[in-house]
Protein backbone atom coordinates (compact mmCIF):
# COMPACT_ATOMS: atom_id res chain seq x y z
CA UNK A 1 0.00 0.00 0.00
CA UNK A 2 2.87 2.46 0.69
CA UNK A 3 4.25 2.03 -2.93
CA UNK A 4 0.63 2.29 -4.17
CA UNK A 5 0.68 6.01 -2.51
CA UNK A 6 4.35 6.49 -4.04
CA UNK A 7 3.36 6.04 -7.40
CA UNK A 8 0.19 7.60 -7.10
CA UNK A 9 1.85 10.53 -5.84
CA UNK A 10 4.64 10.83 -8.25
CA UNK A 11 2.24 10.33 -11.71
CA UNK A 12 0.03 13.26 -9.99
CA UNK A 13 3.71 15.43 -9.66
CA UNK A 14 4.68 14.29 -13.58
CA UNK A 15 1.13 15.22 -14.61
CA UNK A 16 1.18 18.73 -12.98
CA UNK A 17 4.75 19.06 -14.78
CA UNK A 18 3.37 18.46 -17.95
CA UNK A 19 0.20 20.59 -17.57
CA UNK A 20 2.43 23.51 -15.90
CA UNK A 21 5.25 23.05 -18.61
CA UNK A 22 2.53 22.78 -21.71
CA UNK A 23 0.71 26.37 -19.99
CA UNK A 24 4.16 28.13 -19.89
CA UNK A 25 4.90 27.20 -23.66
CA UNK A 26 1.38 28.95 -24.06
CA UNK A 27 1.58 31.69 -22.04
CA UNK A 28 4.62 32.67 -24.04
CA UNK A 29 2.93 32.54 -27.59
CA UNK A 30 0.50 34.23 -26.17
CA UNK A 31 2.50 37.14 -24.80
CA UNK A 32 4.58 37.40 -28.12
CA UNK A 33 4.42 34.24 -30.20
CA UNK A 34 4.18 36.52 -33.38
CA UNK A 35 7.30 38.81 -32.72
CA UNK A 36 8.87 34.82 -32.52
CA UNK A 37 6.64 34.20 -35.87
CA UNK A 38 8.24 37.29 -37.28
CA UNK A 39 11.93 36.56 -35.98
CA UNK A 40 11.68 32.99 -37.36
CA UNK A 41 10.58 34.45 -40.60
CA UNK A 42 13.10 36.90 -40.54
CA UNK A 43 16.13 34.13 -40.94
CA UNK A 44 18.57 35.24 -43.48
CA UNK A 45 20.51 32.74 -46.19
CA UNK A 46 23.26 32.60 -43.23
CA UNK A 47 22.68 28.71 -41.50
CA UNK A 48 24.30 29.93 -38.48
CA UNK A 49 21.44 32.92 -38.06
CA UNK A 50 18.81 30.56 -38.46
CA UNK A 51 21.09 28.21 -35.45
CA UNK A 52 21.06 31.02 -33.20
CA UNK A 53 17.30 32.27 -33.32
CA UNK A 54 16.04 28.45 -33.08
CA UNK A 55 17.81 28.54 -30.12
CA UNK A 56 16.77 31.47 -28.83
CA UNK A 57 13.39 30.88 -29.45
CA UNK A 58 13.13 27.40 -27.72
CA UNK A 59 15.08 28.86 -24.41
CA UNK A 60 12.20 31.62 -24.44
CA UNK A 61 9.20 28.92 -25.29
CA UNK A 62 10.72 25.91 -23.62
CA UNK A 63 9.17 23.75 -26.49
CA UNK A 64 11.68 22.91 -29.44
CA UNK A 65 8.61 20.93 -31.01
CA UNK A 66 6.73 24.00 -30.87
CA UNK A 67 9.75 26.17 -32.45
CA UNK A 68 9.66 23.21 -34.89
CA UNK A 69 5.95 23.05 -36.11
CA UNK A 70 6.25 27.11 -36.35
CA UNK A 71 8.83 26.63 -38.60
CA UNK A 72 7.34 23.58 -40.71
CA UNK A 73 4.24 26.20 -40.99
CA UNK A 74 6.18 29.16 -42.11
CA UNK A 75 7.88 26.59 -44.89
CA UNK A 76 4.44 25.54 -45.85
CA UNK A 77 3.40 29.46 -46.30
CA UNK A 78 6.07 30.00 -48.21
CA UNK A 79 7.84 32.50 -46.15
CA UNK A 80 10.71 30.27 -45.34
CA UNK A 81 12.73 28.22 -48.12
CA UNK A 82 13.42 24.41 -46.36
CA UNK A 83 17.39 25.30 -46.53
CA UNK A 84 16.39 28.45 -44.76
CA UNK A 85 13.96 26.40 -41.89
CA UNK A 86 16.63 23.64 -41.29
CA UNK A 87 19.03 26.31 -39.37
CA UNK A 88 16.52 26.99 -37.11
CA UNK A 89 15.36 23.24 -36.51
CA UNK A 90 19.15 22.72 -35.48
CA UNK A 91 18.86 25.29 -33.00
CA UNK A 92 15.98 24.45 -31.37
CA UNK A 93 17.47 21.45 -30.08
CA UNK A 94 20.04 23.84 -28.12
CA UNK A 95 17.06 26.08 -26.80
CA UNK A 96 15.88 22.69 -24.69
CA UNK A 97 19.29 22.81 -22.61
CA UNK A 98 17.69 25.41 -20.68
CA UNK A 99 15.59 23.66 -18.98
CA UNK A 100 18.04 21.07 -17.55
CA UNK A 101 20.82 23.44 -16.82
CA UNK A 102 17.91 24.97 -14.33
CA UNK A 103 16.82 22.11 -12.84
CA UNK A 104 20.61 20.52 -12.46
CA UNK A 105 21.35 24.10 -10.45
CA UNK A 106 18.22 23.27 -8.58
CA UNK A 107 16.06 26.39 -9.15
CA UNK A 108 13.38 24.25 -8.18
CA UNK A 109 14.20 25.85 -4.35
CA UNK A 110 13.04 29.29 -5.71
CA UNK A 111 10.10 27.72 -7.38
CA UNK A 112 7.51 28.99 -4.56
CA UNK A 113 9.41 32.64 -4.91
CA UNK A 114 7.98 32.31 -8.95
CA UNK A 115 4.64 31.38 -8.57
CA UNK A 116 3.44 34.05 -5.53
CA UNK A 117 5.33 36.91 -6.98
CA UNK A 118 3.63 35.57 -10.74
CA UNK A 119 0.06 35.56 -9.02
CA UNK A 120 0.19 38.96 -7.60
CA UNK A 121 1.62 40.29 -10.81
CA UNK A 122 -1.32 38.77 -12.67
CA UNK A 123 -3.87 40.79 -10.11
CA UNK A 124 -2.19 44.15 -10.74
CA UNK A 125 -4.28 46.53 -13.02
CA UNK A 126 -1.21 47.24 -15.39
CA UNK A 127 0.30 45.99 -18.22
CA UNK A 128 3.15 44.31 -16.06
CA UNK A 129 -0.45 41.65 -15.10
CA UNK A 130 0.32 40.08 -18.80
CA UNK A 131 3.46 38.68 -17.78
CA UNK A 132 1.98 37.05 -14.36
CA UNK A 133 0.62 34.16 -15.49
CA UNK A 134 3.97 33.26 -17.72
CA UNK A 135 5.82 33.48 -14.33
CA UNK A 136 3.18 31.60 -12.83
CA UNK A 137 3.11 29.17 -14.60
CA UNK A 138 7.25 29.07 -14.71
CA UNK A 139 7.56 28.66 -11.05
CA UNK A 140 4.68 25.85 -11.60
CA UNK A 141 7.02 24.04 -13.98
CA UNK A 142 9.84 23.92 -11.02
CA UNK A 143 7.40 23.66 -7.87
CA UNK A 144 6.15 20.26 -9.48
CA UNK A 145 9.55 19.26 -10.38
CA UNK A 146 10.40 19.33 -6.79
CA UNK A 147 7.12 17.37 -6.16
CA UNK A 148 8.46 14.86 -7.86
CA UNK A 149 11.68 14.62 -6.30
CA UNK A 150 9.72 14.70 -2.74
CA UNK A 151 6.95 11.96 -3.72
CA UNK A 152 10.24 9.07 -4.48
CA UNK A 153 12.50 10.13 -1.68
CA UNK A 154 11.07 7.46 0.33
CA UNK A 155 12.12 4.67 -2.35
CA UNK A 156 15.64 5.29 -1.58
CA UNK A 157 15.17 3.32 1.64
CA UNK A 158 14.50 0.58 -1.05
CA UNK A 159 17.98 -0.92 -1.43
CA UNK A 160 16.96 -3.60 -3.74
CA UNK A 161 15.17 -1.36 -6.01
CA UNK A 162 17.84 1.49 -5.82
CA UNK A 163 20.30 -1.58 -7.12
CA UNK A 164 18.17 -2.67 -9.67
CA UNK A 165 17.37 1.57 -11.17
CA UNK A 166 20.85 2.13 -10.48
CA UNK A 167 22.72 -0.70 -12.36
CA UNK A 168 24.10 0.16 -16.09
CA UNK A 169 21.36 -1.32 -18.26
CA UNK A 170 21.34 -1.43 -22.04
CA UNK A 171 22.02 2.12 -23.46
CA UNK A 172 19.61 1.01 -26.47
CA UNK A 173 16.78 -0.26 -24.31
CA UNK A 174 16.87 3.38 -22.58
CA UNK A 175 17.09 4.97 -25.73
CA UNK A 176 13.73 3.73 -26.72
CA UNK A 177 12.79 4.31 -23.57
CA UNK A 178 12.99 8.41 -23.66
CA UNK A 179 11.99 7.78 -27.17
CA UNK A 180 8.24 6.38 -26.98
CA UNK A 181 8.21 8.78 -23.38
CA UNK A 182 8.44 11.93 -25.15
CA UNK A 183 6.46 10.68 -27.99
CA UNK A 184 4.10 10.33 -25.77
CA UNK A 185 4.18 13.36 -23.53
CA UNK A 186 5.22 15.40 -27.01
CA UNK A 187 7.97 17.13 -24.94
CA UNK A 188 11.60 16.38 -24.52
CA UNK A 189 11.82 19.23 -21.84
CA UNK A 190 9.76 16.35 -19.24
CA UNK A 191 11.82 13.87 -20.56
CA UNK A 192 15.12 15.98 -19.47
CA UNK A 193 14.34 17.66 -16.34
CA UNK A 194 12.70 14.08 -14.81
CA UNK A 195 15.75 12.13 -15.78
CA UNK A 196 17.70 15.19 -14.31
CA UNK A 197 15.37 15.06 -10.87
CA UNK A 198 15.73 11.17 -10.96
CA UNK A 199 19.44 11.49 -10.72
CA UNK A 200 19.21 14.15 -8.57
CA UNK A 201 17.55 11.38 -6.01
CA UNK A 202 20.20 8.81 -7.06
CA UNK A 203 17.43 6.58 -8.65
CA UNK A 204 19.17 6.29 -11.86
CA UNK A 205 22.58 6.36 -12.70
CA UNK A 206 24.67 8.54 -15.47
CA UNK A 207 25.26 5.53 -17.71
CA UNK A 208 21.02 5.04 -18.07
CA UNK A 209 20.11 8.86 -17.76
CA UNK A 210 22.55 9.73 -20.76
CA UNK A 211 20.59 7.45 -23.27
CA UNK A 212 17.14 8.24 -22.33
CA UNK A 213 17.71 12.36 -22.61
CA UNK A 214 19.19 11.47 -26.08
CA UNK A 215 15.82 8.92 -26.80
CA UNK A 216 14.17 12.38 -25.90
CA UNK A 217 15.61 14.04 -29.31
CA UNK A 218 14.11 11.25 -31.69
CA UNK A 219 10.82 11.30 -29.75
CA UNK A 220 10.17 14.99 -30.07
CA UNK A 221 10.36 14.76 -33.60
CA UNK A 222 6.84 13.20 -33.43
CA UNK A 223 4.96 16.57 -33.10
CA UNK A 224 7.00 17.77 -36.14
CA UNK A 225 5.34 14.65 -38.48
CA UNK A 226 1.86 15.18 -36.93
CA UNK A 227 1.70 18.57 -38.20
CA UNK A 228 3.11 18.21 -41.70
CA UNK A 229 0.23 15.86 -43.02
CA UNK A 230 -1.59 18.15 -45.64
CA UNK A 231 1.69 20.23 -45.90
CA UNK A 232 3.60 21.18 -48.92
CA UNK A 233 6.93 19.09 -49.51
CA UNK A 234 9.12 21.74 -48.47
CA UNK A 235 7.05 21.23 -45.24
CA UNK A 236 7.57 17.53 -45.14
CA UNK A 237 11.61 18.19 -46.17
CA UNK A 238 11.92 20.45 -42.57
CA UNK A 239 9.89 17.43 -40.69
CA UNK A 240 12.01 14.92 -42.14
CA UNK A 241 15.44 16.52 -41.04
CA UNK A 242 14.17 17.03 -37.84
CA UNK A 243 14.21 13.59 -37.76
CA UNK A 244 17.39 12.45 -39.41
CA UNK A 245 19.37 15.74 -37.46
CA UNK A 246 18.08 13.99 -34.29
CA UNK A 247 18.69 10.61 -35.14
CA UNK A 248 22.23 11.46 -36.87
CA UNK A 249 23.13 12.94 -33.55
CA UNK A 250 22.26 9.70 -31.40
CA UNK A 251 23.83 7.93 -34.06
CA UNK A 252 27.01 9.81 -33.64
CA UNK A 253 27.03 9.20 -29.85
CA UNK A 254 26.05 6.47 -28.79
CA UNK A 255 29.02 4.29 -30.07
CA UNK A 256 31.43 6.70 -27.57
CA UNK A 257 28.70 6.02 -25.03
CA UNK A 258 29.22 2.11 -25.78
CA UNK A 259 32.87 2.48 -25.78
CA UNK A 260 33.75 5.12 -22.87
CA UNK A 261 29.86 4.94 -20.75
CA UNK A 262 31.82 3.29 -17.77
CA UNK A 263 33.59 6.27 -17.27
CA UNK A 264 30.35 7.87 -15.76
CA UNK A 265 30.95 6.80 -12.75
CA UNK A 266 33.53 8.95 -11.88
CA UNK A 267 30.93 12.30 -12.23
CA UNK A 268 29.12 10.46 -8.88
CA UNK A 269 29.60 13.56 -6.46
CA UNK A 270 27.20 15.94 -8.87
CA UNK A 271 25.63 13.79 -11.27
CA UNK A 272 22.78 15.79 -11.96
CA UNK A 273 25.29 18.64 -13.05
CA UNK A 274 26.66 16.15 -15.07
CA UNK A 275 24.04 15.28 -17.33
CA UNK A 276 22.99 18.92 -17.57
CA UNK A 277 26.28 19.27 -19.01
CA UNK A 278 26.54 16.42 -21.20
CA UNK A 279 22.90 16.95 -22.79
CA UNK A 280 24.22 20.73 -23.59
CA UNK A 281 27.58 19.30 -25.44
CA UNK A 282 25.49 16.56 -27.34
CA UNK A 283 23.14 19.32 -28.47
CA UNK A 284 25.40 21.84 -29.16
CA UNK A 285 28.15 19.43 -31.07
CA UNK A 286 25.34 17.99 -32.92
CA UNK A 287 24.27 21.17 -33.89
CA UNK A 288 27.78 22.49 -35.20
CA UNK A 289 28.71 19.48 -37.08
CA UNK A 290 25.09 19.32 -39.44
CA UNK A 291 25.55 23.05 -40.05
CA UNK A 292 29.27 22.84 -40.72
CA UNK A 293 27.36 19.71 -43.15
CA UNK A 294 24.24 21.45 -44.19
CA UNK A 295 24.41 21.74 -47.92
CA UNK A 296 25.30 17.87 -48.56
CA UNK A 297 22.78 17.16 -45.64
CA UNK A 298 19.96 19.21 -47.71
CA UNK A 299 20.66 17.64 -50.54
CA UNK A 300 20.22 14.58 -49.16
CA UNK A 301 16.50 15.30 -48.41
CA UNK A 302 16.01 16.53 -51.51
CA UNK A 303 17.38 13.23 -52.96
CA UNK A 304 15.36 11.34 -50.59
CA UNK A 305 11.94 13.47 -50.84
CA UNK A 306 12.12 14.63 -54.52
CA UNK A 307 12.90 17.90 -55.47
CA UNK A 308 9.51 18.76 -55.41
CA UNK A 309 7.50 22.39 -55.78
CA UNK A 310 4.77 23.87 -53.52
CA UNK A 311 1.29 23.30 -54.56
CA UNK A 312 0.27 27.33 -55.49
CA UNK A 313 2.59 30.02 -56.27
CA UNK A 314 3.50 32.59 -53.18
CA UNK A 315 3.48 36.48 -53.35
CA UNK A 316 6.17 38.85 -53.04
CA UNK A 317 5.70 40.32 -49.90
CA UNK A 318 6.62 44.07 -48.97
CA UNK A 319 10.13 44.06 -47.07
CA UNK A 320 10.03 47.96 -44.98
CA UNK A 321 13.57 49.47 -45.15
CA UNK A 322 13.57 52.99 -43.44
CA UNK A 323 16.14 54.66 -46.12
CA UNK A 324 13.79 54.03 -49.14
CA UNK A 325 11.50 56.77 -50.74
CA UNK A 326 7.94 57.15 -50.61
CA UNK A 327 7.85 56.63 -54.54
CA UNK A 328 9.59 53.39 -53.80
CA UNK A 329 6.69 52.45 -51.32
CA UNK A 330 4.22 53.49 -53.51
CA UNK A 331 5.57 51.33 -56.09
CA UNK A 332 6.25 48.44 -54.52
CA UNK A 333 2.07 48.34 -53.06
CA UNK A 334 1.52 49.54 -56.43
CA UNK A 335 2.97 47.19 -58.19
CA UNK A 336 1.42 44.40 -54.95
CA UNK A 337 -1.98 45.16 -56.05
CA UNK A 338 -3.09 43.57 -59.15
CA UNK A 339 -1.06 39.97 -57.80
CA UNK A 340 -2.32 39.96 -54.85
CA UNK A 341 -6.22 40.85 -56.56
CA UNK A 342 -5.10 37.59 -59.05
CA UNK A 343 -4.60 35.78 -55.69
CA UNK A 344 -7.66 36.73 -54.44
CA UNK A 345 -9.48 35.53 -57.71
CA UNK A 346 -7.85 32.22 -57.41
CA UNK A 347 -9.00 31.82 -53.97
CA UNK A 348 -12.67 32.13 -54.87
CA UNK A 349 -12.19 29.84 -57.54
CA UNK A 350 -11.16 27.07 -55.76
CA UNK A 351 -13.51 27.54 -52.54
CA UNK A 352 -16.02 27.40 -55.03
CA UNK A 353 -15.21 24.47 -56.38
CA UNK A 354 -14.86 22.61 -53.79
CA UNK A 355 -18.60 23.64 -53.28
CA UNK A 356 -19.54 22.21 -56.59
CA UNK A 357 -17.48 19.10 -56.43
CA UNK A 358 -16.92 18.01 -53.08
CA UNK A 359 -13.57 16.82 -53.10
CA UNK A 360 -11.39 16.28 -50.28
CA UNK A 361 -8.10 17.96 -51.64
CA UNK A 362 -9.99 20.76 -53.34
CA UNK A 363 -11.32 21.79 -49.94
CA UNK A 364 -7.75 20.94 -47.97
CA UNK A 365 -6.02 22.86 -51.03
CA UNK A 366 -8.54 26.18 -50.44
CA UNK A 367 -7.70 25.89 -46.40
CA UNK A 368 -3.80 26.34 -47.32
CA UNK A 369 -4.72 29.38 -49.52
CA UNK A 370 -6.18 30.63 -47.01
CA UNK A 371 -4.46 30.46 -44.23
CA UNK A 372 -1.57 32.10 -46.25
CA UNK A 373 -3.54 34.51 -46.81
CA UNK A 374 -4.17 34.92 -43.88
CA UNK A 375 -0.44 35.31 -43.21
CA UNK A 376 -0.17 37.92 -45.79
CA UNK A 377 -2.75 39.91 -44.21
CA UNK A 378 -0.77 40.48 -41.37
CA UNK A 379 2.36 41.29 -43.26
CA UNK A 380 0.95 43.82 -45.39
CA UNK A 381 -0.47 45.23 -42.26
CA UNK A 382 3.03 45.71 -40.49
CA UNK A 383 4.17 47.11 -43.66
CA UNK A 384 1.89 49.54 -43.90
CA UNK A 385 2.49 50.46 -39.95
CA UNK A 386 6.01 50.71 -40.99
CA UNK A 387 5.43 52.61 -43.96
CA UNK A 388 3.63 54.87 -42.62
CA UNK A 389 6.65 56.83 -41.27
CA UNK A 390 8.01 57.87 -44.87
CA UNK A 391 4.58 60.18 -45.43
CA UNK A 392 5.84 63.95 -45.66
CA UNK A 393 3.68 65.50 -47.63
CA UNK A 394 0.02 66.08 -47.88
CA UNK A 395 -0.08 64.34 -51.27
CA UNK A 396 1.86 61.92 -50.23
CA UNK A 397 -0.72 61.35 -47.48
CA UNK A 398 -3.55 60.83 -49.79
CA UNK A 399 -1.48 57.89 -51.53
CA UNK A 400 -0.67 56.23 -49.08
CA UNK A 401 -4.39 56.83 -47.71
CA UNK A 402 -5.59 55.44 -51.31
CA UNK A 403 -3.55 52.36 -51.26
CA UNK A 404 -4.30 51.69 -47.63
CA UNK A 405 -8.07 51.73 -48.76
CA UNK A 406 -7.61 49.65 -52.24
CA UNK A 407 -5.65 46.94 -49.35
CA UNK A 408 -8.25 47.00 -46.94
CA UNK A 409 -10.76 45.88 -49.52
CA UNK A 410 -8.91 43.33 -50.78
CA UNK A 411 -8.96 41.59 -46.97
CA UNK A 412 -11.79 42.06 -46.91
CA UNK A 413 -12.81 40.27 -49.95
CA UNK A 414 -10.57 37.78 -48.41
CA UNK A 415 -12.93 37.46 -45.40
CA UNK A 416 -16.15 37.10 -47.50
CA UNK A 417 -14.30 34.32 -49.40
CA UNK A 418 -13.36 32.42 -46.10
CA UNK A 419 -17.01 32.81 -44.96
CA UNK A 420 -17.99 31.06 -48.03
CA UNK A 421 -15.60 28.25 -47.08
CA UNK A 422 -17.44 28.40 -43.81
CA UNK A 423 -20.53 27.49 -45.35
CA UNK A 424 -19.14 24.83 -47.23
CA UNK A 425 -17.67 23.36 -43.83
CA UNK A 426 -21.29 23.72 -42.38
CA UNK A 427 -22.66 21.47 -45.29
CA UNK A 428 -19.30 18.93 -44.15
CA UNK A 429 -19.64 19.30 -40.63
CA UNK A 430 -23.84 18.43 -40.90
CA UNK A 431 -23.50 15.63 -43.61
CA UNK A 432 -25.61 17.90 -46.11
CA UNK A 433 -25.32 17.24 -49.52
CA UNK A 434 -26.77 19.59 -52.05
CA UNK A 435 -28.84 18.73 -55.14
CA UNK A 436 -28.70 19.28 -58.34
CA UNK A 437 -30.80 22.46 -58.46
CA UNK A 438 -28.52 24.19 -55.73
CA UNK A 439 -25.10 22.97 -57.52
CA UNK A 440 -26.45 24.63 -60.61
CA UNK A 441 -27.51 27.98 -59.19
CA UNK A 442 -23.82 28.46 -57.28
CA UNK A 443 -22.00 27.26 -60.61
CA UNK A 444 -23.79 30.08 -62.25
CA UNK A 445 -23.21 32.60 -59.63
CA UNK A 446 -19.43 31.63 -58.96
CA UNK A 447 -18.85 32.26 -63.14
CA UNK A 448 -20.26 35.40 -62.74
CA UNK A 449 -18.70 36.18 -59.63
CA UNK A 450 -15.44 35.05 -61.51
CA UNK A 451 -16.37 37.22 -64.42
CA UNK A 452 -16.72 40.19 -62.33
CA UNK A 453 -13.05 39.48 -60.31
CA UNK A 454 -11.84 39.01 -64.63
CA UNK A 455 -13.15 42.45 -65.75
CA UNK A 456 -11.94 44.43 -62.46
CA UNK A 457 -8.63 43.21 -63.12
CA UNK A 458 -9.02 44.13 -67.03
CA UNK A 459 -9.64 47.75 -66.01
CA UNK A 460 -7.28 50.04 -67.77
CA UNK A 461 -9.62 52.92 -69.20
CA UNK A 462 -13.43 53.80 -69.38
CA UNK A 463 -14.37 51.20 -71.54
CA UNK A 464 -13.25 48.57 -69.33
CA UNK A 465 -14.98 50.12 -66.10
CA UNK A 466 -18.65 50.13 -67.98
CA UNK A 467 -17.62 46.43 -68.76
CA UNK A 468 -16.89 45.77 -65.12
CA UNK A 469 -20.03 47.68 -64.27
CA UNK A 470 -22.24 44.99 -66.97
CA UNK A 471 -20.87 42.50 -65.10
CA UNK A 472 -22.04 43.69 -61.69
CA UNK A 473 -25.20 44.08 -62.90
CA UNK A 474 -25.12 40.47 -64.00
CA UNK A 475 -23.59 39.27 -61.01
CA UNK A 476 -26.41 40.95 -59.15
CA UNK A 477 -29.45 40.11 -60.69
CA UNK A 478 -27.87 36.26 -60.28
CA UNK A 479 -28.00 37.12 -56.74
CA UNK A 480 -31.21 38.31 -56.33
CA UNK A 481 -33.08 35.30 -58.43
CA UNK A 482 -30.88 33.11 -56.57
CA UNK A 483 -32.44 34.82 -53.38
CA UNK A 484 -36.12 34.54 -54.53
CA UNK A 485 -35.61 30.58 -55.93
CA UNK A 486 -34.05 29.85 -51.87
CA UNK A 487 -37.33 31.75 -50.77
CA UNK A 488 -39.70 29.25 -52.19
CA UNK A 489 -37.98 26.25 -51.20
CA UNK A 490 -37.10 27.15 -48.10
CA UNK A 491 -41.15 26.33 -47.79
CA UNK A 492 -39.89 22.26 -48.22
CA UNK A 493 -38.73 21.19 -44.91
CA UNK A 494 -37.08 17.96 -46.43
CA UNK A 495 -34.53 20.63 -48.02
CA UNK A 496 -31.53 20.89 -45.41
CA UNK A 497 -29.58 22.31 -48.29
CA UNK A 498 -31.38 25.40 -48.94
CA UNK A 499 -30.75 26.69 -45.06
CA UNK A 500 -27.04 26.55 -45.61
CA UNK A 501 -26.62 27.89 -48.90
CA UNK A 502 -28.36 31.09 -47.69
CA UNK A 503 -25.65 32.02 -46.08
CA UNK A 504 -23.58 31.58 -49.12
CA UNK A 505 -26.10 34.07 -50.80
CA UNK A 506 -25.70 36.33 -48.09
CA UNK A 507 -21.90 36.31 -48.36
CA UNK A 508 -21.51 36.15 -51.99
CA UNK A 509 -23.64 39.69 -51.76
CA UNK A 510 -21.20 41.02 -49.16
CA UNK A 511 -18.36 39.68 -51.70
CA UNK A 512 -20.12 41.42 -54.89
CA UNK A 513 -20.32 44.47 -52.53
CA UNK A 514 -16.60 44.82 -51.49
CA UNK A 515 -15.61 44.31 -55.06
CA UNK A 516 -17.16 47.03 -56.33
CA UNK A 517 -15.95 49.51 -53.88
CA UNK A 518 -12.37 48.11 -54.79
CA UNK A 519 -13.34 48.77 -58.48
CA UNK A 520 -14.01 52.36 -57.67
CA UNK A 521 -11.10 52.97 -55.82
CA UNK A 522 -9.24 51.44 -58.75
CA UNK A 523 -11.20 53.99 -61.14
CA UNK A 524 -10.38 56.37 -59.30
CA UNK A 525 -6.35 55.42 -59.46
CA UNK A 526 -6.34 55.47 -62.57
CA UNK A 527 -8.10 58.85 -63.15
CA UNK A 528 -5.67 60.10 -60.84
CA UNK A 529 -2.40 58.29 -63.12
Amino acid sequence: MEYLNISLAAITAVVLFVFGLEHFSQEIERISGERFRKSISAATKLPVVGVLLGALVTMVIQSSSATSVITISLVNAGVLSFKNSVGIIFGSNIGTTITAQLVAFKLTNFAPFFIVLGFFLSLLNSRASIFGKAIFYFGFVFFSLQLVSDSLSPLQQNTYLMSVLTEPQNPIFALLIGALFTALVQSSSVTTGLAIVFTQQGMIGLENAVPLIMGANIGTTVTAFIAVFNMDIAAKKAALSHLLFNLGGVLMFIPILLVYGHELEQYRSDPAVALATIHLVFNVVTSIVFTLAITPFTRLIDYIMGEGKMDFERLNLPVFDQSESFESVKEKLDKGLPELFDFMQENYNVVTLSIETNFRGILHAAEKRLQYTDFVKKEFLHYFSSAVTLVNEPAESKEFIRLFNQYDYLFQIHDSIKDLHEAKRGLDERFIEMKSDLLLMTRSLSSLTLEYFHDIAATKDEVDSEQAKTSAKALQHEIDEANRTLLSLMLDSTRADVGVLTNFMTYSQRLKDKLSNYSRLQKIALQRG
